[in-house]
């Protein structure tokens, strides 16, 4: 299904029946990386499966801003009337997710996030150097938001009150202490480090997911 928002054109996957679940893929995916957990989940729950603006069936940008997708996320919620949805993000996901949280409270009702970082320097060094190099060969727009995008304040965290779960691989390309840091500063946040995991290795075509997601749900 398409929806027309912030001068964008979005594609999403509605299947289920039940409490409303949107998820969030990451940078350069889109919806089809949940293709195996998505039936688990439709079992109890709507799933709103959505490709990020310029991703999968979406309509192509250049416009690309993490503020820019959140604001494009809380006009699909209210425009569809979905009523306090909880949100499920990787990577990119999870970054559009905490803005969502930041900037509309009120709209979710909880919060889970996998491989989020606050700002570029939450990544590891090692792989922001694979992205600088990257973007100097290709000029590639999305690489381009890694490296300059997000900003987001950690004291800023304190004012989401929504239960939030932060996970992350042992392996993942976020610092270790960076997501330490983010389940420090939010409220009400329950930290997971999968040991064995690396960024998404428990996401994409995978139901590892699933008992994170369930068990934190209820």
């Amino acid at each position: 299904m398409y929806i027309q928002i912030n001068r964008q054109i979005l594609f999403y996957d509605k299947t289920g029946e039940g409490a409303p679940l949107l998820l969030l893929h990451g940078n350069g995916e889109d919806h089809t990386i949940f293709d195996a957990l998505i039936p688990l989940l439709e079992k109890t729950h709507t799933v709103y499966a959505i490709d990020s603006r310029g991703h999968g069936a979406s309509n192509p940008t250049e416009d690309f801003h993490y503020m820019g997708m959140a604001d494009d996320i809380a006009q699909l919620i209210t425009s569809l009337e979905i009523q306090a949805p909880i949100l499920y993000g990787f990577s990119d996901g999870g970054i559009v997710g905490l803005l969502l949280a930041l900037h509309y409270p009120g709209l979710l009702s909880k919060l889970i996030i996998s491989g989020a970082n606050l700002y570029p320097n939450g990544m590891k060094r090692t792989f922001l150097h694979k992205i600088k190099q990257h973007y100097k060969k290709t000029g590639n727009i999305l690489d381009r938001m890694m490296l300059v995008e997000p900003d987001i304040d950690p004291d800023s965290l304190s004012n989401i009150r929504i239960p939030v779960l932060v996970l992350a691989g042992s392996d993942d390309i976020i610092k270790l202490s960076h997501t330490k840091l983010i389940a420090k500063k939010l409220p009400n946040a329950q930290l997971r480090i999968l040991s064995g995991e690396d960024h998404g290795s428990y996401i994409i075509h995978s139901t590892k997911l699933y008992t994170y997601i369930q068990d934190f749900i209820s």
